[in-house]
């Protein structure tokens, strides 16, 4: 509205901003626990890969048409479409009719007691959101921040990296498609492993490497970074109770949002004293690091996949059982 009026002003669109971040703060813990209740366990990998697949598919095609309409038609219609289609989607999902989860005696602080006492009690979550917020730290970082400043000074400016990112999206869509098919036994050990294919890129682009390399790496590392949510969310869904999960989203995705200003942070400071190539061979060598760390956890090696829907019931101690 503040842009098809004029009166869009770095006050006004970052006051939406806070109020969106705001409310995918509830929204995402609580999509964890909606899945899991209305899919069986045994096929909660394909239902979760199913769910991503829309959403990657319109990272590739997105830009594509949305510069289109803007070309057309001008950015307050493209923005108009985009609000009216978070419209629609709220008006499908009041269709959705769930069951509500206990809460705990004694209001908002023992809701919060509890939830702590089921996340610490549970190494495998903990450490494995400790290693994810210095993971999306570091890739953050790296790809967002530095690598169109490196795109820059190395390849072809907004051309290349622009292909960069259309690459890494091309593979968060093929990992999606791998993830329809694959199922493999160890989730959360693909999970990890997965995921530290984000430090292929940034050693690429670290290393100068010719730009259809940095494509690969990119293209790969798309497909590591999905197949590791999809692992991942199917491991969580089924070795945490739904009446918890909730609850252990909402502080496993406290470690992704500190790593957004964490990331920036530290690549602000680190800059002045290092050249970017050094920051970017930094960044990798962090998301090689926690990925190897938390492998070396044992309790991550036992949240394999459950061959029916026996996910454990709540207990009051927190423990999966």
């Amino acid at each position: 509205m503040t842009v098809a009026t004029g009166h869009a002003t770095t006050a006004s669109i970052a006051a939406c901003g806070f109020v969106s971040g705001t409310a995918a703060s509830f929204i995402v813990p609580a999509t964890q626990g909606v899945v899991a209740q209305i899919v069986p366990g045994e096929h909660l990998q394909r239902a979760n890969a199913l769910l991503r697949l829309p959403g990657n598919t319109v990272k590739v095609l997105g830009p594509v048409v949305g510069g289109f309409v803007v070309a057309l038609s001008g950015a307050a219609w493209a923005l108009a479409f985009d609000a009216c289609s978070f419209a629609v989607a709220a008006v499908l999902l009041l269709g959705l009719r769930l069951a509500v989860p206990p809460a705990a005696a004694g209001g908002v602080l023992a809701d919060l007691r509890a939830g702590w006492t089921g996340f610490w009690s549970r190494t495998w979550l903990w450490t494995y959101t400790a290693a994810g917020t210095v993971l999306v730290a570091a890739w953050l970082a790296g790809f967002q921040l530095l690598g169109p400043l490196v795109a820059a000074r190395r390849y072809a400016g907004a051309r290349d990296w622009g292909l960069v990112q259309a690459a890494f999206s091309c593979g968060l869509l093929a990992g999606t498609l791998v993830c329809l098919r694959w199922k493999p036994y160890r989730l959360l050990a693909v999970a990890v492993a997965a995921g530290g294919a984000l430090a292929l890129p940034l050693a690429a682009m670290a290393w100068g490497m010719a730009l259809p390399l940095v494509l690969g790496a990119a293209f790969l590392a798309g497909i590591g970074l999905d197949v590791a949510v999809v692992a991942w969310t199917t491991a969580f869904q089924q070795h945490v109770p739904s009446a918890e999960q909730g609850r252990m989203s909402a502080f496993n995705g406290v470690g992704e949002r500190l790593a957004i200003p964490l990331g920036y942070l530290v690549t602000a400071l680190a800059v002045p004293a290092w050249s970017s190539q050094g920051v970017l061979l930094a960044c990798a060598a962090l998301i090689v690091a926690a990925t190897v760390l938390n492998l070396c956890v044992p309790d991550l090696h036992r949240v394999n996949r459950m061959p029916r829907d026996t996910r454990p019931a709540a207990s009051p101690a927190g423990n999966p059982g």
